[in-house]
């Protein structure tokens, strides 16, 4: 390429970022086509750039492979189309792994092959909170129990959340109406800001698209077709370059009564269209948290969805919903530890422990979530800030037995307790609110086996002295809330 541009190094799974200065007359928003194409050996990326704001055009691009990319630039604006430039993409750091993935139908893995296991929490509108309660969720999550949270992009009007924010995803006020063809750059720098702070904690972030929780107040509830799939088109452009990203496109979809399924299943598509790396894509439901006969649940067999998450209560179901969708199951609202009038948020610990165990050993995922008052209203479910429960240390404590799993872990069925292992090597078994005082099992007689009791409550391993082969029967302590991890000497 004659007169290409030449750029530093960019890390595997790092963002690559073009900016060139633009015209910024009439609507950029509207009137500018910008699509670069990068390409490696026979791999091609149509990546569709953005208007960032004060006259700056933005592209941003992350590499899965190492070695040297090539781009090209296409555009009805003179001075962005035609360009051709390259980088090379170097090694990642050891401890980055890539975007997430769905392994298979019911486990997660990064890019890298390296298992993922979801143990996500919600803090719906922590991104529009005061600096000082950014900072204390930041610090909260540092902690360790979490490595995913669902986080919604548009402000909310809810219980506990009625704060008019300082600045919105489009130009304009409450008072004064938005213009939903012009986006706010401040808006959006301070999301993405907010997105790397995550990247730095190896935090997921499930973004909300769209959810119900406006109620007419700024209409981000209510845009049209069009406006929502401009709206759609420029967050993907703007946030699919981080690989750190989930999109959940609605939080309640069936609660947003101006959207048909028609329209939620072309936001599907468009999100598939428009992301050219394929992140994780979900839909969330609402309607009849406790009655299940008329929950209304999107249909997961569709091919973009790649996982399902669900919202309801009783989390032994989460096998059927995998033999449903043939897909990996979040209950990412099983109910919320805390003190709320509302049944869904008055959990205690335990049960909120119970529900995340529970849903582990059926070989799915559930998400955390507190609410307990607070004289300020700083409720983590709303806004994040600091935990005043005790879940999460149970959470983190779950995650640090899932995380010592072989990698091949998955469920193994069984009919009167739920088991994840790997046959002949692994079992993790859960008793839940059962309190047997033994377990007989069927184990290969060529090897030895240690039993470990886990209490899941004051989270304490207790290894057994005697080892095991063969049909064994294997003491328990009579008491619920336990677990038995079984595992081969090698």
């Amino acid at each position: 390429m004659e007169n290409a541009m030449l750029h530093e190094p960019v890390s595997q799974w790092a963002r690559f970022e073009l900016r060139l200065p633009g015209s910024t007359e009439g609507n950029p928003y509207l009137d500018t086509d910008w699509t670069v194409i990068f390409r490696k050996d026979m791999k091609e990326y149509k990546v569709s750039g953005f208007y960032a704001g004060n006259g700056e055009y933005m592209v941003r691009f992350m590499p899965s492979e190492l070695g040297i990319w090539t781009y090209e630039t296409f555009s009805n604006l003179t001075e962005l189309n035609g360009l051709n430039g390259s980088f090379t993409c170097i090694q990642a750091e050891d401890s980055i792994h890539g975007p997430v993935r769905t392994r298979d139908e019911t486990r997660f893995a990064y890019a890298d092959g390296t298992p993922f296991y979801p143990f996500g929490t919600t803090a719906y509108a922590w991104i529009y909170q005061s600096e000082t309660l950014r900072t204390a969720t930041l610090n909260t999550l540092a902690e360790g129990a979490f490595n995913k949270i669902r986080m919604c992009l548009f402000p909310k009007n809810y219980s506990f959340n009625a704060e008019e924010p300082e600045f919105f995803p489009f130009v304009g006020s409450s008072e004064i109406g938005f213009d939903y063809t012009r986006f706010n750059p401040v808006y959006w720098e301070h999301l993405e800001n907010c997105i790397e702070s995550l990247l730095e904690l190896e935090i997921e972030a499930d973004l909300i698209l769209f959810h119900p929780y406006d109620k007419g107040r700024w209409g981000f509830d209510r845009l049209t077709s069009e406006e929502d799939d401009r709206y759609l088109q420029y967050a993907i452009a703007r946030l699919a370059a981080y690989r750190n990203v989930w999109w959940s496109l609605a939080n309640e979809y069936d609660f947003m009564s101006e959207k048909t399924m028609s329209d939620w299943d072309r936001l599907i598509s468009l999100t598939e269209q428009e992301d050219p790396y394929a992140h994780l894509l979900s839909i969330h439901n609402g309607t009849a948290m406790y009655v299940p006969e008329s929950i209304v649940m999107y249909d997961h067999r569709r091919p973009e969805i790649t996982h399902c998450s669900i919202q309801h209560w009783d989390v032994t179901l989460v096998p059927s919903w995998r033999a449903q969708y043939g897909k990996p199951v979040i209950v990412d609202e099983c109910g919320y530890e805390g003190n709320l009038q509302q049944r869904w948020g008055n959990l205690t610990a335990q049960e909120m422990t119970h529900r995340i165990w529970e849903s582990f050993a059926r070989g799915g995922y559930g998400s955390h979530g507190e609410t307990y008052l607070h004289p300020e209203d700083e409720i983590w479910w709303a806004k994040g800030g600091t935990l005043y429960g005790q879940s999460h240390e149970h959470i983190r404590f779950l995650r640090q037995v899932a995380e010592q799993m072989p990698s091949d872990t998955a469920p193994i069925p069984l009919r009167d307790v739920p088991v994840v292992g790997v046959e002949g090597e692994f079992y993790l078994h859960y008793y839940g609110q059962h309190q047997p005082g033994y377990r007989e099992v069927d184990l290969p007689d060529d090897r030895e086996f240690v039993a470990e009791w886990i209490d899941t409550q004051e989270m304490v391993i207790t290894r057994l002295i005697e080892t095991y082969r063969g049909k064994s029967r294997i003491p328990l302590p009579s008491r619920p809330y336990f677990a038995l991890r079984i595992y081969a000497l090698h």
